[in-house]
């Protein structure tokens, strides 16, 4: 089968929930924060009329060109290049506010496929690992500079991997000796100091997790769009944000609650600190995958979705 076809076969991950939860008007606006192969675009483009638009974004070029051949078929589309916290500028060129915001945060199944992308430890290649190769610095690059320290600190805190201090003194020492240059080698060096781990996961997962959102900045994308949506969301738009590991998920739940008067209360029943206004409102719990899913789809097993809508 040829790579433009493959480029389709992604499947999105819980689609009907999003389907269900975000798109609230026939006419309306959506952006598509994390476009990847289209799935949930093109699905919710089935569902619009010809007066929407929805803008994918994304900063992969496979993505954008993906994109680029679904705006060639559609005229509601635009695929617009860029990391996924650029709403102003979105919400400017559209002249309206937004009606659903989606967000399928981490890295996409043709990514992973992709050795030379550098982001899987199942398939040797460049340690790269930069959502778009074209810019910014390789893993590689930054584990051959950064300091100790820093390396320790990025382990834990975006991996929350216990024993980040001890890789990275062995990632010091090694690369002293040789230049750590794919995911092998990297894959290699972090079992060494773990052993062999729990049965089914790979004991470079946590890491490997967190020198990703490092190198791409991930977490500070996902803060800075929470707060661009408050402001470029209309009232009664949607916000869908699917996550993958606790660390997105718990900033997702937070701001969630903090904007919509759940924050927790202290003696009394007095706020802990100032609230902000309410300006949203969860859409019932979290959700997960369907048994049926994961069993069609590994990737949606630890996926997380959950949905605002604006009231204020």
């Amino acid at each position: 089968m040829s790579n433009d076809n493959k480029q389709y076969e992604h499947q999105p991950v819980m689609l009907e929930e999003v389907l269900e939860m975000w798109s609230t008007r026939a006419d309306g606006f959506y952006v598509d924060g994390t476009f990847g192969r289209g799935g949930h675009s093109r699905a919710l483009l089935g569902r619009l009329d010809d007066a929407a638009r929805l803008v994918g974004v994304d900063r992969d070029p496979q993505a954008v060109a993906a994109g680029e051949a679904l705006a060639a078929e559609d005229h509601r589309f635009r695929i617009h290049r860029a990391r996924f916290d650029c709403l102003p500028e979105l919400v400017a060129a559209e002249g309206r506010a937004i009606d659903g915001l989606l967000l399928d945060l981490g890295v996409s199944s043709p990514q992973l496929d992709d050795a030379a992308r550098g982001f899987s430890f199942l398939r040797d290649g460049p340690l790269d690992m930069r959502m778009d190769p074209e810019h910014g610095e390789s893993v590689a690059d930054w584990l051959a500079r950064a300091e100790e320290k820093q390396i320790a600190d990025v382990l834990y805190q975006y991996g929350e991997e216990r024993k980040s201090r001890r890789i990275a003194r062995v990632i010091r020492e090694r690369r002293e000796q040789t230049p750590i240059r794919t995911t092998a080698q990297l894959a290699d060096l972090i079992e060494s100091v773990l052993g062999r781990g729990e049965p089914g996961k790979h004991p470079a997962t946590r890491s490997f997790q967190a020198l990703r959102i490092h190198i791409n900045g991930e977490l500070d994308a996902l803060r800075n769009v929470l707060d661009q949506a408050l402001e470029t969301l209309a009232i009664g738009g949607r916000l869908a944000i699917i996550s993958f590991h606790s660390l997105e998920d718990r900033l997702v739940k937070r701001f969630i609650r903090d904007h919509s008067g759940l924050a927790p209360k202290g003696r009394g029943g007095l706020p802990m600190m100032d609230e902000p206004p309410e300006r949203l409102r969860p859409l019932g719990k979290a959700r997960r995958a369907g048994e049926a899913e994961v069993r069609v789809n590994a990737r949606s097993r630890s996926a997380v979705l959950r949905v605002a809508e604006k009231v204020a």
